[in-house]
């Protein structure tokens, strides 16, 4: 500890300036730090990370005259932020047009119970304020939309990606290849996450070559299946998961400024930061957390990846991506990542409300039927409507791809106590899609024996029951 104390010691001799600058001077000073000298209170807050070997004086300097965005506050973008406030970033910008929640609350850390309610963005700034008073944080309480996303990702030097669906990532990292700015982007779902650092350095549209830094359409050609892409209030998401890879984020966003690797080739006067010395294998780091295993509860993957690809719609030579273009709808990124929506869209006589089928069950109308559940056990488990059998939508439909292939009989995806009867099918899901699906296939399969037999959907799932039901129902 002595050596430490010294180094800081040392640091802290050189003379002060009065006074606190804005963010706009911050930013005059240039990224390398200018001329700028630290005031005593940030010397006081940032001390025990400038004497860390490789930051230094001019690193915190760097860090200080640094503008950061991040789009998304909540379990990706409350982690991220207090640990970049907390370094010393000069100017934080917050994206996000959601209220804070209390199912938020066991992961997005930067929220509280006593501001429920409040926009998340507002929310979080106040922690932020709480935690470190010295930066200036730009509140944005909506949504990024390609109409804007140019304007408000011009005004910053490195872009973190702290968002939950696809269409958002393609267009936050399309503007960044468009704006030469670096992206660090994250995802987590359930027990794993990911992680990889995007255009840095930022290199011209166009200009390809495999040392260059890729872009997300470079890593991620095409979206993943609508059928897979749930959020966390569907598939749920472990707490330590989505921060662990919010801290990752803050970490790789503080090397790539404090080194200035956010300065394009262009504008770098030394000739100290061309990609052919800075850049590295580009990697994907994926995180695993193991919830039923008490013993290595959690691992850490590195995948390479490759560079700029030469055909990339966006970062590619024969690239015809434009600002102009995103602002006036060209990509269409809804239609490009297809949305998942119900496929299957059924008669009238073949659904029903929550209402009416409580309304038909206790009068007796329904006493004889048979009623699927098709949410997922941990879901099931909270609550049910009574007499529901649990088939989760993803082994069904193996259940079905089974039938199909082997030749089974269709009545082994029904629940074993069904026998043959031609008793009326009931299905039910979370929120009225999945169930529609089940509907469809058991009549695929033959059991709705020529339409004799009644096979039926419950509208709007158990998401409806409680709304016209049972509104103490435990829907989660």
């Amino acid at each position: 500890m002595v050596g430490s104390e010294a180094i800081e010691a040392d640091l802290k001799s050189q003379p002060s300036i009065n006074g606190q600058e804005t963010a706009a001077k911050h930013q005059e000073s240039g990224a390398n730090g200018g001329s700028r000298r630290l005031q005593d209170e940030e010397f006081d807050r940032y001390s025990r990370q400038m004497i860390v070997p490789g930051m230094g004086k001019e690193g915190q300097l760097r860090l200080i005259n640094s503008r950061v965005l991040i789009i998304g506050a909540g379990g990706l973008g409350c982690p991220a932020a207090q640990y970049i406030a907390g370094a010393g970033i000069g100017t934080i910008g917050i994206v996000d047009g959601d209220v804070a929640e209390a199912s938020n609350l066991h992961r997005q850390v930067g929220h509280s119970t006593a501001r429920i309610g409040m926009k998340k963005v507002n929310s979080l700034i106040q922690h932020l304020e709480g935690l470190n008073p010295l930066p200036t944080y730009v509140p944005y309480p909506y949504q990024l939309t390609p109409q804007n996303a140019a304007d408000i990702i011009s005004q910053y030097d490195l872009v973190m990606d702290c968002t939950d669906n696809p269409i958002t990532r393609y267009l936050i990292s399309d503007i960044c290849v468009l704006l030469g700015k670096p992206l660090v982007s994250a995802a987590a779902v359930q027990k794993s996450g990911q992680l990889i650092v995007l255009n840095c350095p930022p290199t011209p549209q166009g200009l390809v070559d495999g040392k260059y830094a890729p872009c997300y359409r470079c890593c991620f050609r095409k979206p993943p299946p609508p059928s897979s892409m749930v959020s966390c209030g569907e598939a749920g998401i472990m707490g330590p998961v989505v921060g662990m890879m919010g801290v990752a984020q803050a970490g790789e966003a503080i090397k790539i400024l404090a080194s200035a690797l956010h300065i394009p080739p262009e504008a770098d006067t030394d000739n100290t930061n061309t990609p052919e010395r800075n850049l590295q294998q580009p990697t994907l780091l994926i995180y695993t957390y193991d919830l039923d295993s008490a013993v290595g509860p959690y691992s850490f993957r590195a995948l390479k990846m490759g560079g700029r690809k030469r055909n990339c719609f966006a970062c590619g030579e024969n690239s015809t991506l434009t600002l102009e273009g995103i602002k006036a709808g060209v990509p269409d990124y809804v239609q490009f990542c297809s949305v998942p929506t119900s496929s299957v869209n059924l008669p009238p006589e073949e659904r029903i409300t929550a209402a009416a089928y409580h309304l038909a069950k206790e009068s007796g109308e329904l006493s004889e039927h048979i009623l699927i559940d098709t949410r997922e056990k941990e879901h099931f488990s909270f609550g049910s409507i009574e007499g529901a059998v649990n088939t989760p939508f993803s082994k069904f439909l193996m259940k079905a791809a089974a039938i199909k292939r082997d030749g089974s009989p269709a009545s082994e995806i029904l629940p074993a106590e069904s026998g043959e009867s031609d008793k009326p099918i009931f299905v039910v899901c979370r929120t009225g899609i999945d169930s529609q699906e089940a509907v469809e296939k058991l009549k695929e399969l033959g059991l709705d024996n020529r339409g004799k037999r009644r096979i039926v959907d419950i509208m709007g799932g158990m998401k409806a029951w409680k709304e016209e039901v049972d509104p103490a129902f435990p829907y989660i």
